[in-house]
């Protein structure tokens, strides 16, 4: 079912290891073309291109795009109390672990009157994307409106794609859960239409443009958020998601088993892969893969994920071999069930979310951890990171120079004008010293 990728015996470069690591297909580009057209629609013919591309691709049209007050609170009144019991905690852990993002202001003394601020500004607005599809994510609510609310921005949207199952508005419990946050300005939008809706507003909607973007979707989504960055800030283009299990001779095989089969249940393109330096423990592991696979009620996604090419139990000969090959790959969620953990993560740059020891798997960082779980995807880890309170600030520096300050260096600025042939650069501060 899941294929073995040997390694031992040989020392693959950085290189090498980025061509050997599996991976998913999917390529964003194929899907601009149709994005491109489903946002220059929405542009050009506001809320009714979204009623026709609801009907034509979520197969429902909806009665309205926004939804009413009387749904949120509706939907927050329907919640199952074991639910509401468990978003709240979920809020609450998130919140904190938000707000600690959130980093102070602060002030350089370089010289007498010569200072430097740094303050971190939040965006006056931002978007959330909720998908639809195979499962219903009102955790990613959670993920994406709280760090938000963190770093201070005052103004939230939120879209959801519409659901033919409740009339074409969004699933009630995405709704219950904005509404617990206080987000009332929620749509019944989905695909890439709704990612040109919040990059460029809708005025005939009331939907004004947002700032930054974030949120995962579908391939269109993401060639979507790729066509609209830059007219907005977005957080990633993501991708399936995947896991990586480092674990050596001493780990239970059943739990690395149960954590790659939850998150090769998301999605037929998920990637689940197992790297160790024990043979006998990918033996063991892929024993357990047949026997949870069997029961459990997604089998036949689960089957796709795991039987795919981005699937691999991979045996090398030792812990630094093991390293280099999830620096590599750079996983969305690495889990170490090694002897010590700590070591382990020592040798380690690349990954999204870290999780140590046996009783801290992927699951707890979906929900409840405190960690947040949109997290960069396809090996971006090597060059970004999770979203956070920081996702929706901006450093910014404030300089103060009094007169003694701007002395200090005016000489050594006349030097830096005429050696880039720039004089008025030179002759805006000699300006300042010059009899009125």
């Amino acid at each position: 079912m899941i294929q073995t990728l040997d390694l031992r015996g040989t020392r693959p470069t950085s290189s090498e290891l980025l061509e050997l690591v599996p991976r998913a297909v999917v390529d964003v580009s194929v899907a601009a073309e149709a994005a491109a057209a489903l946002i220059a629609e929405v542009r050009e013919r506001g809320s009714a291109a979204l009623f026709d591309q609801a009907e034509r691709l979520d197969r429902v049209r909806p009665e309205s795009l926004r939804v009413r007050p009387e749904e949120l609170a509706a939907a927050v009144d329907g919640l199952d109390a074991r639910v509401r019991d468990a978003v709240e905690e979920s809020i609450a852990r998130v919140r904190r672990a938000s707000a600690a993002q959130v980093p102070p202001a602060t002030t350089t003394e370089l010289a007498p009157g010569a200072r430097i601020e740094q303050r971190w500004q939040p965006v006056r607005r931002a978007g959330f994307y909720v998908p639809g599809g195979k499962a219903v994510y009102p955790s990613s609510v959670i993920m994406n409106v709280v760090p938000a609310q963190a770093a201070g921005v005052g103004s939230l949207a939120l879209v959801s794609p519409p659901q033919a199952a409740f009339g074409g508005s969004v699933h009630p419990t995405v709704l219950a859960v904005a509404a617990l946050l206080g987000v009332d300005e929620v749509y019944a939008i989905g695909g890439a239409g709704a990612i040109g809706a919040l990059a460029y507003g809708v005025a005939d909607l009331g939907l004004e443009a947002v700032d930054v973007i974030s949120g995962p979707g579908n391939v269109y989504v993401a060639a979507a958020k790729r066509l609209v960055r830059g007219v907005v800030g977005i957080d990633a283009e993501a991708g399936p998601t995947d896991i990586l299990v480092l674990a050596d001779e001493g780990a239970d095989a059943r739990l690395i088993a149960a954590d790659l089969v939850s998150q090769a249940e998301h999605d037929e393109l998920s990637a689940a892969v197992l790297v160790t330096d024990a043979p006998q423990l990918a033996v063991r592991v892929a024993e357990e893969l047949e026997t949870r696979v069997a029961s459990t009620r997604h089998a036949e996604r689960v089957r796709a994920a795991l039987g795919g090419r981005q699937s691999a139990l991979v045996l090398v000969d030792d812990a630094e071999s093991a390293a280099a090959f999830v620096d590599a790959f750079a996983p969305e969620h690495l889990e170490i069930h090694t002897a010590d953990p700590d070591e382990a993560l020592a040798r380690i740059s690349n990954a999204g979310a870290i999780f140590l020891g046996p009783s801290a798997p992927v699951s707890l960082g979906d929900y409840l951890a405190g960690s947040n779980h949109v997290l960069p995807t396809a090996g971006q880890a090597r060059f970004s990171s999770a979203l956070s309170a920081m996702t929706f600030l901006r450093p910014q520096q404030v300089v103060r120079y009094e007169r003694e300050g701007l002395a200090a260096v005016a000489d050594r600025i006349r030097a830096f004008s005429d050696a880039e042939d720039l004089p008025a650069h030179g002759d805006a501060v000699a300006a300042r010293f010059d009899a009125p």
